[in-house]
């Protein structure tokens, strides 16, 4: 069963969403948080799976509490998805290099929704893959921050080829198929290459093929 966390100053975009995913067979919303503050209380109690965390809250924003809930170190199976009404928005891009791993608009479609909830529990993909790196892109191409090539030097050949790859937002089915291994040694690569990086996920590997140069805007590999 996925424990979800719902955190949102909104209560009909709550109930909404709680419906939605309480309707599922194999997700359950354990609870609702409506500021950041109450949603830092409430994963520390709750310890969910995930938590679809929005941006704009009062006490302590989303923004805020993503960051104090993936550096905890008493936390680290905790997901964070932020809830945002744009998808361009540089908010999104500092949580996802906070540690987010993903982002959702609210109007998405219910269908997006479900999907998007197993998908990050499961580790395997990104949300909305081209939305998320056109954000990443264009957030990353605007950044004063040292480049973090520095960073990959630790990755062997292979693995900075698996990085770019799923820099540009593509599963480990359609690296396998890219490079010709099996899906088992594509999610391995991928698995090593965090843990070289000290990535919490894949949205911050993606972030880091930005941030490093290894993969820029528009390319498709």
């Amino acid at each position: 069963m996925i424990r979800v966390l719902l955190a949102d100053d909104q209560l009909l975009v709550r109930a909404g969403f709680k419906a939605l995913l309480d309707a599922q067979p194999d997700i359950e919303v354990v609870a609702e948080a409506g500021d950041g503050q109450q949603a830092l209380a409430a994963v520390r109690a709750h310890r969910p799976d995930l938590v679809l965390m929005d941006i704009r809250m009062p006490v302590l924003d989303g923004l805020v509490a993503t960051r104090r809930i993936t550096g905890d170190p008493r936390l680290p199976e905790v997901k964070v998805v932020m809830l945002t009404t744009f998808e361009l928005d540089e908010y999104v891009f500092e949580a996802l290099r906070s540690g987010a791993s993903g982002f959702l608009v609210k109007d998405t479609e219910p269908e997006e929704l479900v999907r998007a909830v197993r998908a990050v529990v499961a580790g395997d993909a990104l949300l909305s893959p081209g939305v998320t790196r056109r954000l990443i892109a264009e957030f990353a191409a605007r950044s004063k921050e040292p480049a973090a090539a520095d960073a990959l030097s630790a990755l062997t050949e292979r693995e900075r080829e698996v990085m770019a790859l799923v820099g540009i937002g593509l599963s480990n089915e359609e690296i396998a198929r890219r490079l010709v291994v099996s899906p088992l040694t594509a999610k391995t690569h991928v698995s090593r290459t965090m843990v070289k990086l000290g990535a919490r996920d894949r949205a911050q590997l993606v972030v880091l093929a930005y941030e490093s140069g290894l993969v820029r805007p528009g390319w498709l590999g």
